[in-house]
């Protein structure tokens, strides 16, 4: 799999696109310039919306909903707006098809619309001339509302969630009483913009206004979060735009302030789309295939069973259900958004291993798997793969005790060396504790309490007249500690 994965150095563009279809994240349509968003995508972006919703209501803003469709008249009231998606709208002139004998379905000429509609690029204008009936004096302000929907643009070349005629997105559009309110609004989503994309996304941005040339038709000035990516070109991640009194004009939008007198309200919008889920693959995915932050991605935990045979995948079975039933315990907490870990277990004994550890590691992002086979639910006291029980590693020590014990005495360089090994707080039993050895044995007789209780050797005090004790032989020394513990 990790073959089929263009390297980032030969071909940055095919690299993303690999790991977008290799992940399963999402594919071209049928339809021109639009994209299927598959589960694994979608539960990303579900993720990140979920996150960014309580950052808005933490704010203060609500949730509403607007039409699809924008009559055309709307979208010419606002001059700049109406040149700058002039060439980007999808206009639908006619509301009724007509089924001809031998000629299919055509557009029933007696259907045309009184005024062509356009779906919708962006909602201001349809959303500014429903405020005119909203907002009447300075108490109906500020009106903070937001809006999760999606939106057409039509474009000629288009790329997987950077760049499609149809994107998911959220839309925020609030009318204030005066112009520094408006202003502080626009600068603290920009705020909100970059600690999600830092602390959620993992993904360094930089913040600052955008050009004229490069502004939001409409807007007096573009805020926005940038972000590098790794073939060195910067992302535009989200905006946020102060729109002045424009739409308000506009739509005739007035209220009555404390003084009594009419005046135009002020505006923000500000938005971010499906665009995030690729700067998030461009920011952490490497050649081996796509790399999730933890945060967003949607599975924290995959256990994998093994087993060869039905009662070892059963045992399998029982293990990973009750480690998933440990970890979904675990306390939550503000890093996951007070939200549960989510835990998957794999359950495709009829794949081999391999094919389903490239399916995580590789496709799904999840580099970290626990994989539960024969060795690891038979032993009773290991909660982990590779993991040693107090009472294994009590044994161990005893064992070790044991060895030291009938070593020569004194001690050899070698078994001083492994007595040192043994866990300090291991006590060795109580009947060699306090008899001597009475073996007849060539190894040695030396009374146990030369012993101390932790079944290391007891050192004398050092005087000047006693000589240093000698370094161990090279061979010896040539013996990592890693070995010489696993050896006993």
């Amino acid at each position: 799999m990790a073959e089929a994965i263009t390297k980032r150095g030969s071909d940055y563009s095919q690299w993303y696109l690999d790991i977008v279809k290799h992940a399963g994240m999402a594919e071209n349509s049928d339809v021109r310039g639009c994209m299927v968003i598959k589960p694994h995508g979608y539960a990303i972006w579900e993720n990140m919306q979920h996150a960014l919703d309580r950052m808005f209501k933490d704010t203060g803003h609500v949730n509403a909903y607007f039409p699809l469709f924008i009559p055309k008249s709307f979208l010419e009231r606002e001059e700049q707006m109406a040149e700058g998606f002039a060439k980007e709208c999808a206009v639908v002139t006619h509301h009724r098809l007509k089924a001809v004998p031998g000629e299919g379905l055509i557009v029933d000429p007696d259907s045309k619309l009184d005024e062509p509609l356009i779906i919708r690029p962006t909602s201001e204008t349809i959303i500014w001339n429903t405020y005119k009936t909203w907002i009447q004096s300075y108490r109906d302000l500020p009106l903070l509302i937001n809006q999760w929907c999606n939106v057409v643009r039509w474009e000629m070349r288009t790329r997987l969630f950077l760049r499609t005629a149809e994107f998911l997105w959220q839309e925020g559009h609030t009318a204030h009483a005066t112009k520094q309110e408006a202003e502080d609004e626009a600068h603290k989503i920009l705020e909100v913009y970059r600690s999600f994309a830092e602390e959620w996304m993992a993904m360094p941005v930089l913040t600052g206004p955008k050009s004229d040339g490069q502004k939001f038709p409409g807007a007096d000035y573009t805020l926005c979060i940038e972000a590098m990516m790794q073939d060195r070109k910067a992302l535009q991640a989200g905006t946020s735009h102060f729109l002045g009194q424009n739409f308000a004009k506009a739509f005739d939008v007035k209220f009555q302030s404390q003084a009594g007198q009419l005046e135009y309200a002020w505006a923000t919008s500000w938005g971010v789309s499906t665009r995030l889920i690729g700067g998030l693959i461009m920011t952490h995915s490497d050649d081996a295939g796509l790399v999730l932050p933890p945060r967003l991605a949607p599975i924290h935990v995959v256990i994998v069973p093994l087993g060869k045979s039905d009662e070892e995948r059963q045992n399998s079975l029982k293990a990973a259900e009750a480690m998933k039933e440990t970890i979904v315990k675990i306390p939550r907490d503000a890093f996951f958004g007070y939200e549960p870990l989510v835990v998957e277990i794999d359950r495709r004994f009829s794949q081999s291993p391999g094919a389903r550890f490239i399916d995580w590691e590789i496709k799904r992002g999840c580099r970290s798997a626990s994989r539960w086979g024969r060795a690891t639910w038979r032993s009773r006291h290991a909660s982990w793969r590779g993991a040693i029980s107090p009472a294994r590693k009590a044994r161990r020590s005893a064992y070790r005790w044991r060895t030291c014990r009938r070593r020569s005495s004194p001690c050899s360089r070698r078994s001083r060396r492994i007595c040192s090994i043994a866990p300090r707080n291991t006590a060795m039993p109580t009947a060699s504790r306090s008899t001597p050895t009475t073996s007849s044995s060539r190894r040695s007789r030396t009374p146990a309490a030369s012993y101390g209780p932790t079944g290391t050797a007891r050192a004398k005090p050092r005087t000047a007249s006693r000589p240093r004790r000698k370094r161990p032989s090279a061979a010896f020394r040539r013996i990592g500690p890693r070995n010489r513990a696993s050896a006993w």
